[in-house]
């Protein structure tokens, strides 16, 4: 093969990477499969590939190989990035410019919330729901349901909106990342199976293995798989024991990996570090550090697996439309844009600054790109209502809310966000 050939590949796939094409296929793809052929998809969300192989008394179908085992890479990658923002050189750095979108996040959650039950009464007074066929206990249950936030969707939205390297996607991706995790432990408490209540004493575990990789740090050790390999299943098995959903076991772990070193700041490009120069990048050893090489291993790996997670979790029946539906969509788009906007003014009033660069029209476009609920919402749904009727409206609902990034884009690109940021790149 030719270089060229082989260049011309590596764009393909970057090209797919870049634009979540695995992700959005797999949507595509689920959607299909459950329209065609239901028992078909339901056939294969139950298959056991390993056999008859079981793992703290749960089966290891392909549903949970996706969801709990592969999507703790994925959990992990966004890790990453917070961490490298945090650290100096970042976006978030010192601590008091993490606070804000820290602060933004709970109004990611309570302003879904608060439109959730608004609109739930206003549809019962409207008529949209029968008073005397719908249980407003029964349906009010999907409240969590739009205090979620898809973080590939919402991270690729961000880049593409605001430009790569601004601080915006930096904010959003923690605000996303914290919001997510909110939407577990919603999961783990208000949705949880009464016959397996939480077994918060297991969490010890999740602390040893963050002691391991602290230990590992300390001592010096700059392979990535060693903190992965021994830190990443002690958390695991916890959260797994504690009957939380284990997702989130690597978001521990990452953190303690060795970051780059070097002052030029940690969101420079790929492409400005190789203009450095080979000898200069590795005296800054940019491309070697544990940090770097964990992503650089796995972003592939995981890029494409969401192909995986979203036919797991985005067949939905196109029939399933209803009240329910909107209402989950509106939820997501206004109580989103509204509660994460006015939280996150309400934090700098009380002097706490957004990431420099960072603009109110930006926080207001990315309390709308967090909107994009998406797959974490449609994981949710499968939680939040157990009734087929109910979970299928409010999946379509979820979505549905897939639509808020091409209205991001465009809008963006109308009103201009992302072209100072270009501009600024190309001067430099």
């Amino acid at each position: 093969m030719s270089s060229s050939e082989s260049v011309g590949g590596q764009g393909i796939v970057n090209l797919l990477q870049e634009f979540s094409v695995p992700l959005l296929s797999g949507v595509v793809v689920a959607l299909l499969a459950a329209n065609l052929d239901p028992e078909g998809y339901e056939h294969i969300l139950h298959w056991q590939p390993l056999g008859a192989l079981a793992v703290f008394d749960h089966d290891l179908t392909f549903h949970f190989l996706v969801n709990d085992l592969f999507m703790v890479l994925f959990f992990g990658i966004a890790a990453k990035e917070i961490t490298e923002s945090c650290l100096p050189g970042g976006s978030l750095n010192p601590v008091r410019k993490a606070i804000t979108p820290l602060v933004a996040t709970l109004g990611g959650v309570v302003g879904p919330v608060g439109i959730f039950f608004l609109g739930l009464w206003g549809g019962f007074g409207l008529g949209f729901f029968d008073a005397q066929l719908d249980d407003w206990g029964l349906l009010s249950q999907g409240w969590g349901i739009p205090t979620a936030t898809d973080i590939a969707l919402a991270w690729l939205v961000a880049r593409t909106v605001f430009g790569r390297g601004h601080p915006a996607v930096a904010f959003l991706l923690l605000l996303a990342v914290a919001d997510d995790a909110i939407g577990l432990v919603i999961i783990a408490i208000f949705y949880g199976d009464p016959a397996v209540p939480a077994a918060p004493a297991y969490l010890g575990l999740v602390v040893l293995g963050m002691a391991v990789a602290w230990g590992l740090r300390r001592a010096g050790v700059q392979n990535w798989v060693a903190y992965v390999g021994l830190g990443g299943p002690l958390a695991w098995s916890g959260l797994m024991l504690a009957h939380l959903h284990p997702a989130l076991a690597l978001a521990v772990i990452v953190p303690f990996m060795p970051a780059p070193a070097g002052d030029m700041g940690l969101f420079a490009d790929e492409d400005e570090v190789d203009l450095m120069g080979d000898e200069l990048a590795e005296g800054y050893h940019i491309h070697h550090s544990p940090l770097h090489q964990f992503e650089h291993h796995l972003k592939l790996v995981v890029d494409f697996g969401l192909f995986f997670f979203a036919f797991a979790n985005a067949g939905v029946a196109f029939a399933d439309m209803g009240a329910l539906t909107w209402l989950i969509l509106g939820s997501l788009v206004v109580g989103k844009t509204v509660g994460i906007t006015a939280f996150g003014l309400g934090a700098r009033a009380l002097g706490l600054p957004l990431p420099s660069g960072m603009t109110i029209g930006d926080l207001i476009m990315a309390g709308f790109v967090a909107a994009l609920g998406l797959t974490v919402a449609l994981f949710v749904a499968s939680a939040a209502y157990l009734q087929p009727d109910l979970q299928g409206q409010a999946k379509m609902g979820a979505l549905f809310s897939g639509g808020v990034g091409i209205v991001a884009v465009v809008v963006g690109r109308w009103l201009g966000f992302g072209r100072k940021q270009e501009t600024t790149s190309q001067d430099s």
